[in-house]
């Protein structure tokens, strides 16, 4: 079985290279196994493509729901694409938390696995009780086959870069623990969009233990779910 480690997947080439994938099947090929990653394509991608998409161990697609990168996004192309999908391939959803009752029609006919990036981007600042909170653990609780992505504490709370980041984390451990055989880690490495305000990679790493303090949460969050999203195969 192969580690997941820290850093098993890599769905941030679409913000750099839009929806052409060419550089990414090239860099897993370089990782000797290690890496594969969800990519960003053309609504009207051919099942061709997909499965030359497949071939480069690439196992999910990303849809973007945020008005400042996207206007007016094809959600019946979007379902469409979802409906082409291989066994083992997933959907990789971001939007902000004020747009989850919107889109829950459309999640709710994706046929296949979906991760919410980002937690669905809440406003932590509200707490763990808060309504945005609520919402999402009724996503999370509607499907078993809903996972979630345990990032960006730099994104979500204004206080990470300069000090503890006690909202984002308090956010992260009411959910983690709840849900920890469906959530997984990442850096949201090279950042986009931050260059004035570039986050301590070290700093965020070092915020795992806070809201997975168990070993066995730790693997879970770190190894172990990553394997199952993106490895199914070798377990």
């Amino acid at each position: 079985m192969r580690s997941a480690g820290l850093f098993p997947q890599c769905d941030r080439p679409g913000e750099c290279h839009g929806t052409d994938n060419a550089a990414t099947p090239d860099a897993i090929a370089k990782s000797d196994g290690k890496a594969r990653s969800v990519a960003v394509v053309d609504p009207a991608i051919s099942e061709a493509d997909l499965a030359g998409l497949h071939e480069g161990v690439i196992r999910g697609i990303r849809f973007y729901f945020l008005k400042r990168l996207v206007d007016n996004a094809s959600k019946d192309k979007f379902l469409e694409v979802s409906q082409s999908l291989s066994e083992g391939w997933h959907v990789v959803i971001y939007f902000e938390a004020d747009i989850l009752e919107e889109l829950r029609p459309f999640m709710d006919a994706i046929p296949v696995p979906l991760v919410i990036d980002h937690m669905d981007r809440p406003d932590v600042t509200q707490g763990p009780d808060s309504t945005e909170m609520k919402a999402f653990r009724r996503l999370l609780d509607s499907r078993e086959d809903i996972w979630f992505k345990a990032t960006c504490p730099d994104r979500l709370d204004p206080l990470v870069n300069g000090r503890r980041g006690d909202p984002w984390n308090a956010f992260a451990q009411a959910v983690a623990p709840l849900y920890q055989d469906r959530v997984i880690r990442g850096t949201d490495r090279p950042h986009p969009n931050m260059q004035d305000a570039i986050p301590d990679d070290g700093h965020l790493v070092d915020m795992i233990p806070r809201i997975a303090p168990a070993a066995e949460l730790q693997r879970k969050l770190l190894v172990t779910n990553p394997m199952r999203l993106y490895w199914p195969e070798e377990l």
